[in-house]
Parts: structure tokens; sequence; C-alpha cells
């Protein structure tokens, strides 16, 4: 079985509750014996995938299968083509160094479910959104890649996962649904 679950903001992408005010996995009646396929932190939205088959764990994650994943940030300021190209080329984050990835500004705000609570709100401050596939996925990754070029990210949604797109499956925050064969295929793109 083969799960997408659009995560909601401040919920942790585990079943095991460690502090009576954080929110679980186990509040969104999702079947016995499946667990999550990677992470989306806390304060991270959107795709997540969940199986009880473990094939599915190497196949996602294993970095020698360069599985791209795809995100929507939005950053503190005016993003800058400069920035992009660093995204692109890759950083150093003091403990690693990223790998190229895809950055590209998007043109206008994405169509996201409004997230609970809102980001911080500053009149004279601008936020732009900005897309990223990356083929690894360190802890707080794209968070601190933003900063690192100066772009603190406000807001970041997992949008893909391989060829599956959050946006086609239809799901608002802590809805799931079971994948079909067609859908299972499109993420081994």
């Amino acid at each position: 079985m083969l799960i997408a679950f659009h995560k909601p903001f401040d919920v942790l992408s585990q079943f095991t509750q460690e502090h009576p005010s954080h929110h679980t996995l186990a509040e969104f009646g999702l079947p016995p014996d499946v667990y999550a396929i990677g992470r989306l932190d806390r304060d991270s939205e959107g795709l997540l995938l969940l199986s009880d088959e473990a094939h599915w764990n190497d196949r996602l994650l294993n970095p020698r299968h360069a599985h791209p994943r795809s995100y929507h940030a939005q950053v503190d300021g005016e993003v800058t083509e400069q920035a992009l190209r660093q995204l692109r080329s890759g950083l150093d984050l003091k403990d690693f160094h990223t790998l190229p990835c895809k950055a590209q500004r998007l043109d206008s705000n994405p169509a996201h479910p409004p997230r609970n609570p809102p980001i911080r709100y500053r009149k004279n401050i601008p936020t732009s959104w900005i897309e990223l596939t990356l083929t690894e996925g360190k802890n707080r990754q794209v968070r601190r890649m933003t900063a690192a070029v100066g772009f603190p990210t406000l807001r970041l949604i997992r949008v893909s996962i391989g060829g599956l797109k959050i946006a086609n499956l239809a799901l608002q925050p802590g809805q799931w649904r079971e994948l079909t064969a067609e859908e299972q295929q499109s993420l081994l793109l």
C-alpha cells in the first residue's frame, strides 16, 4: 500500500507524540502499519508518502537513485537571479555541500491552500515564491539553502515527488488517499 498525504503545517512526520502540544500523523486516521517515507519538518507542508512496503523507502530516498523532489518556498524579499544561480550551482552549508539543483522564481503566487496560522506579514518587505527541485534531502536543507543566499524561507511546501504532483491529487491539508498503480508508476519517472 502506498498513500499520499497532504501534511499540514505544525504536524510531525511521525506517529509517536513526543510532547503534548505536538500534532502527529496518528491524528489523521491512517491505516495501521504504515510509516512515513522520508519526512517533512513540523513547519513544512505538502506531499508526504506513507507505505507498509519497505522497497519504497529505498527507491525514493536512497541517493543513488537521484529521485527528484520539488518544493515551493515563499521567501522573505524579492529573490534575485544571482541568488537563484547560487542555489542552482550548489552551496556550502558548513556540514555539507549541496548538490546542484533546479531553481526558478515563480511569476505568480501559487494556488496553495491558506496556512493556519498564516505567515507573518510585513507591509514594507515583499515576499516572493521560488521552486526548487532537489535530488537529496538533508535536514532542513531548503530552508538552509534559501537563508544562505539571503532569502529566508517563510513557508515551505513539497509539491512533487518524482512525477507525482500534489496538485493532481486534489488533497487538502490533512487529507490522504491510497495511490493508484498508475500514480505509483509516476513516482518512478
